[in-house]
């Protein structure tokens, strides 16, 4: 079936948005003060995020592709997978997204967010930082996990048994970026998308919140550019060994 373009780019919207408030909903729990979730660990983010992926893909992969990701976008259309006339409506779709998923995030939290003192974790409930403190680390880290996750999805999605399947394809996918994340997810988080990124840092910026400290804009341009690199890589990857 052939959906609308408006009915695209609302699922793509509305992907982002599940991804942000399944994903940076998870790490709220986990990092803000006096949550029930409060320091349940790494893995609940892991799964926050590995859901946040799985269920926008099977609820709005067959009618958008669910891109979720303007990486995904770009990557796909260097490599002729996707058309460039579609591409700055699909971004601007996925960056609508993200505000309003991180704008639930923000309100469901919001007396959690009074209570925590720590710069450091309220930062982390919007973007990502390199925990080593450099930038090289850091554009590595989010460089490769796109990669992986970019090539691992097509490999997925569109080689012949998950064509054939593309529900459980989708639920790979989701297993995918919860590994991830448990091992690539140490040194940045991982972001391994510029609107998961982007978006939230500068809603971390505007929004009223006690101690929230710096929102790091000295180092926001490597989320951004790093996963549309690995991106390429991975859609290249994809395209040039893989695709039938």
């Amino acid at each position: 079936m052939d959906y609308a373009f408006i009915t695209k780019l609302v699922a793509e919207f509305m992907g982002t948005a599940m991804l942000m408030i399944f994903g940076n909903g998870a790490v709220a729990n986990v990092e803000l003060k006096g949550t029930k979730g409060s320091h349940s660990g790494w893995l609940t983010i892991a799964m926050g995020y590995g859901f946040g992926v799985m269920f926008p893909v099977l609820m709005f992969g067959g009618i958008s592709g669910a891109h979720i990701n303007p990486a995904m976008t770009i990557g796909q259309a260097i490599s002729g997978m996707f058309p460039w006339a579609q591409v700055l409506p699909y971004i601007v779709a996925q960056l609508l997204g993200a505000a309003v998923g991180q704008l639930v995030v923000y309100a469901t939290y919001y007396p959690f967010y009074q209570q925590t003192e720590s710069q450091d974790a309220i930062l982390a409930t919007f973007s990502t930082t390199d925990a080593a403190g450099s930038k090289v680390n850091y554009f590595i880290n989010e460089c490769v996990g796109t990669l992986l996750l970019v090539l691992g999805a097509l490999c997925c999605l569109e080689g012949p048994w998950g064509v054939k399947s593309k529900g459980a394809a989708a639920i790979v996918v989701g297993f995918i970026v919860w590994g991830l994340v448990t091992s690539l997810g140490g040194p940045t988080g991982p972001g391994l998308n510029p609107a998961r990124d982007f978006v939230p840092r500068l809603l971390h910026q505007l929004l009223p919140i006690a101690h929230k400290g710096s929102s790091r804009w000295d180092e926001a341009w490597i989320p951004v550019l790093a996963p549309i690199l690995g991106a390429s890589i991975g859609v290249f990857l994809f395209k040039s060994l893989f695709a039938v």
